[in-house]
């Protein structure tokens, strides 16, 4: 899969995860409102940062079966659309690579747009970061330490009602408008210049258990995190409102928690103290990094709500937001097939084989960007060129057609008595095409509307359980019934091709000896010397361009079969007759045919 494709892959699954389970978790607060407690609300936020990095986790490495999942754009064809009439191959005339173009949305350009989109957003977060840093670095160098003994010894006793041992550092700055804790690894509570003249005993006292509380349950660290998936996710307004949930819920949880360690009679007084700040919340720069005591205007009314309201939570309600987030995990872990399998790269068949040699047949492609794969049947060996294409999936186009035919004549909807349809009266730019066909005319004339009239008289889920039989390629039918195999979802590589021919032509596949002879003869092409040639030739177009290039096939020479596939791919003027004459042009050099 290429990086580009790779990335927006990515971009797309990250998309989907991230605005599903912000939707989830929405919805599940809503719902279950009143089984949440105050930490539950807040808690459930760590869901959305396990989902978030859910699509960067290499699941498709674990031993596990995931269904596939196409991320193809719906598309059709159109008989006015001409390509690749050809009369002859090198003074062969058994070729009718007849062909519709495609014509469907591309793609790939808005995919690579998107891509470097995402990219350019992630650099401009990450320069934004970079500064967000920057800022905290400032404030903490500014930062002196508090001269008053007697706050320092309140801080001590806020810490130690806390259970807190660690070192944190204090001070006051000129630099905030706003108490704040700061600080990855080294943490420090940073309190605006000459508080102590402003400020109560008391108010400072509030102060210091709300910041600490941050300190306790490691809410500085959630704030990289939090940035970490920010840079990421920067594309998603989801992700931004749900981050901004997360922070209100995490400042009333801490509400909360110093709530329950104040006597009753003082609860008023904390939230006239938060009140004490609400101007100066205008005044004061959302540092990211930072965990202000103070935050937005409509957060803190939303802050001095909860306070006005606080009751003690039972036992019983905590219980049921354990039960509440275990269920929502699960939601979240469902996900994870969806995320391996469009994670997953379909595109390249894992082929290993001990009697393989590479060839060089370079100057017989030029111009191309293409693969030969031929098995030697007697001999059990493969002979390849260009390793890496030779395993990547593509359109079979045409080439399905030999399968097509099988499993129609599997599934008794034509047999080789009777194997005419009626012309559908469509009219096409191929004569040929313009009347009843068989299976012998429709397969030398490589009659689309003919295999798609197959298709649509037998039902998908029996296709497809056909086409996973046969290992062919990824099996992926969900381009839709007349059209998956013409340059849609379903693909198959070089080496496929070959090796599914080689069991079609054995009959390893178990399918009736009769059905595999009719095939075998709609499929012969020409015999020199006592030498068979048989095959089928596909060209893929798409938008009048012929991009995707076949032939595959076998020779029958002697008490040997030699079954190969030939693939080329451009951007324009690749067909299956270039591939046909490449083909056998390696062929008669090899002596075989």
């Amino acid at each position: 899969m290429e990086v580009k494709t790779l990335l927006y892959t990515y971009f797309i699954i990250c998309f989907i995860v991230s605005s599903l389970t912000v939707i989830g978790i929405m919805l599940g607060r809503r719902i279950f409102r009143k089984q949440l407690s105050v930490k539950g609300k807040y808690h459930m936020w760590f869901l959305l940062m396990v989902a978030l990095i859910l699509p960067f986790i290499p699941f498709q490495l674990l031993p596990i079966k995931y269904p596939s999942i196409d991320l193809s754009v719906n598309q059709h064809n159109e008989p006015n659309s001409v390509l690749a009439s050809t009369e002859d191959v090198q003074k062969s005339n058994w070729i009718q690579d007849y062909s519709l173009s495609i014509h469907r949305i591309n793609i790939e350009y808005l995919g690579t747009v998107l891509t470097y989109l995402w990219i350019a957003g992630m650099l401009v977060m990450l320069c934004l970061s970079v500064k967000a840093w920057l800022d905290v670095k400032r404030i903490k160098r500014t930062t002196s330490p508090l001269v008053s003994k007697d706050v320092q010894f309140l801080f001590e006793q806020c810490k130690k009602q806390l259970g807190i041992s660690g070192h944190i550092a204090v001070g006051e700055s000129k630099l905030v408008n706003s108490p704040m804790i700061i600080g990855l690894l080294s943490n420090c509570v940073i309190m605006p210049s000459n508080f102590d003249q402003w400020l109560s005993k008391d108010e400072i006292k509030y102060i210091f258990l709300h910041e600490l509380n941050h300190y306790k349950y490691k809410d500085t660290a959630v704030n990289y995190l939090i940035l970490f998936f920010q840079v990421i996710y920067w594309f998603n307004p989801f992700v931004w409102v749900a981050f901004r949930k997360m922070q209100l819920d995490r400042e009333i949880a801490c509400d909360h928690a110093v709530l329950s360690s104040l006597d009753e009679n003082y609860h008023k007084e904390y939230g006239l103290t938060i009140i004490h700040f609400i101007e100066k919340a205008s005044q004061q720069k959302n540092l990211i990094l930072a965990n202000q005591f103070n935050g937005f205007k409509k957060q803190m009314k939303s802050r001095i709500e909860h306070i006005a309201c606080y009751t003690k939570e039972s036992k019983l309600l905590k219980l049921k937001s354990i039960v509440v987030f275990m269920m929502l995990g699960i939601l979240v872990g469902s996900q994870v097939p969806f995320i391996s399998a469009m994670a997953q790269n379909r595109d390249r068949y894992e082929f290993k084989s001990e009697k393989t040699s590479y060839l060089n047949l370079s100057n017989l492609f030029k111009g191309y960007d293409g693969s030969f794969v031929l098995y030697d049947n007697q001999t059990d060996q493969y002979k390849i060129y260009n390793k890496d294409k030779s395993t990547l999936r593509v359109s079979p186009t045409s080439t399905y057609k030999i399968y097509s035919a099988l499993i129609g004549l599997e599934s008794n909807i034509i047999t080789g008595e009777n194997s005419t349809l009626n012309w559908n009266r469509t009219k096409y730019p191929f004569d040929s095409w313009n009347s009843e066909q068989n299976l012998n005319s429709a397969m030398k004339n490589s009659v689309t509307w003919y295999f798609q009239e197959l298709d649509k008289k037998n039902q998908a889920r029996i296709i497809e359980s056909y086409l996973k039989r046969l290992h062919y390629g990824n099996s992926d039918m969900s381009g839709g019934i007349s059209q998956y195999w013409l340059e849609s979802s379903l693909k198959i590589s070089p080496v496929e091709q070959v090796q599914l021919l080689k069991n079609f032509y054995t009959n390893q596949i178990g399918f009736k000896d009769k059905n595999v002879q009719v095939v075998k003869e709609a499929i012969k092409l020409e015999q020199k010397n006592k030498v068979l040639l048989s095959g089928k030739t596909g060209t893929g177009a798409i938008n009048g361009k012929e991009v995707n290039g076949w032939f595959i096939g076998y020779v029958e020479k002697g008490k040997d079969t030699y079954f190969f596939a030939t693939n080329i791919e451009r951007k324009e003027k690749a067909t299956g007759k270039k591939a046909a004459e490449i083909t056998l042009s390696i062929l008669k050099d090899m002596g075989i045919y």
